[in-house]
Formats: structure tokens, C-alpha cells, sequence
């Protein structure tokens, strides 16, 4: 895809999309870090149903860590791989606690340091509570990008930085939740629904589907 592709890429997805923001709902920095923890290998609905009571409950890592690991998996045991997410996150708040004066650090190698966060964690902080202009991959970012074209990688961090060099600056910043969004109700892992897709002419996969599944010629 050159230059001038991903240029109407991004403008057309911005047309539809002009203020593109995270589907997990938090109030804080830190509320977004523990739902951001949990929402690995979870669905953004499950956790926000998790979240809504929690952070109703415990809205600070002062109150989170005074719950106990027990405690915290009672709010968060409908979702995937809870026991280890409570373990992470309870350690996250104390760490917190006694390296950051209980506020969520701005740098990326402190986030990181922090159970439970990894480099994809740190990017969807770093970019939607801190406004870096970061690019966090996860399954659905990987998608779109192999799959159009726009930055092809064979791992998470090789399409991550495949992307940093190729989305237009004036982009950038929400690049992000553009292409999250895109994989997630449009570009979908086994039924992408090509007919209603936005830059499906800009797109270099070559099985485009019509709406009742049969490729496109």
C-alpha cells in the first residue's frame, strides 16, 4: 500500500469515526491500566461488566489492594483467566502504592515494570491516557494490517513498528482505535464484511466477501 493509499485509508476512516476512543469504560488513568490488564484474552463487554461494580467499589489502587486477591476475583470471575488477573492486578496496586505515590507512571519501561503489563498494555495507556502516539497490536490490529496490506509483519512488534513508519503523522494518534474498531465490526476474523467496508478498494486481500459469504470477483 503506498503512501497515497494510506493516506485515504486514514481520511475515510476518520470520516466515519471522527473522535475514535477505547470501548472499555473506566474514569480514572488507573481505572483504564487494571480494565486495560484484564481485558487480555477477554472481551471489552465481559470486563466492563466486571468494572462497572469494581471500580463503583474500589475506584483506587488504595481501595483495590485492600480488597485482597480473594476479594478482587469475586468482581472479576466471569472473565477468562481471572485467578492470574486478580493475582496481577492486586500486586500492580501495591506496586503502585510504594514506587509511584499510587498514581499510574507515564513512562513506558515503569508501566512495564508493572505486573501484569506488557508492551501492548503500555501502548493502549501510553496512547489513551497519555496521548503518545503509540500503536498497540492485538489480534484485530494484526488482522487488518496483514490482511490490507498497510503494514504486513509476521509478529505483533514487527507490524507495531511496520506501522509507526507508515501511518501518516496527522494520524497517528488515533490510528489505533481506528483499526481496533475496524477488525473488530468490520474486518472480522472469519466473516469480514467486505461489502460494507469503508477502504475495501484500497485493500489488497484478495477474498472479499459478499454478504452472504461468497467471494467477490
Amino acid at each position: 500500500m503506498n503512501i497515497q493509499q494510506r493516506q485515504q485509508l486514514f481520511a475515510r476512516l476518520r470520516a466515519a469515526n471522527p473522535e475514535p476512543t477505547t470501548e472499555l469504560e473506566y474514569g480514572t488513568t488507573f481505572q483504564l491500566l487494571i480494565a486495560v490488564i484484564l481485558s487480555a484474552q477477554a472481551t471489552d463487554k465481559s470486563v466492563n461488566l466486571a468494572t462497572r461494580k469494581l471500580f463503583a467499589d474500589a475506584p483506587t489502587p488504595q481501595a483495590m489492594l485492600a480488597l485482597g486477591e480473594a476479594g478482587l476475583a469475586a468482581y472479576i470471575n466471569r472473565i477468562g483467566l481471572y485467578p492470574g488477573k486478580a493475582r496481577n492486578v492486586t500486586a500492580t496496586c501495591r506496586q503502585l502504592i510504594e514506587l509511584h505515590g499510587g498514581e499510574v507512571p507515564s513512562a513506558r519501561a515503569a508501566l512495564e515494570a508493572l505486573p501484569g503489563v506488557g508492551r501492548k498494555t503500555a501502548n493502549v495507556v501510553l496512547n489513551t491516557a497519555f496521548g503518545e502516539a503509540t500503536i498497540a497490536v492485538d489480534t484485530h490490529i494484526f488482522r487488518v494490517a496483514n490482511r490490507s496490506g498497510l503494514a504486513p509483519g509476521k509478529t505483533p512488534l514487527a507490524v507495531e513498528r511496520q506501522l509507526l513508519k507508515r501511518v501518516p503523522e496527522e494520524f497517528l494518534q488515533s490510528a489505533h482505535h481506528w483499526l481496533i474498531l475496524h477488525g473488530r465490526y468490520v474486518c472480522k476474523a472469519r466473516k469480514p464484511e467486505c461489502w460494507r467496508c469503508d477502504i475495501a478498494d484500497l485493500c489488497a486481500w484478495p477474498a472479499k466477501t459478499d454478504p452472504f459469504g461468497a467471494q467477490l470477483r
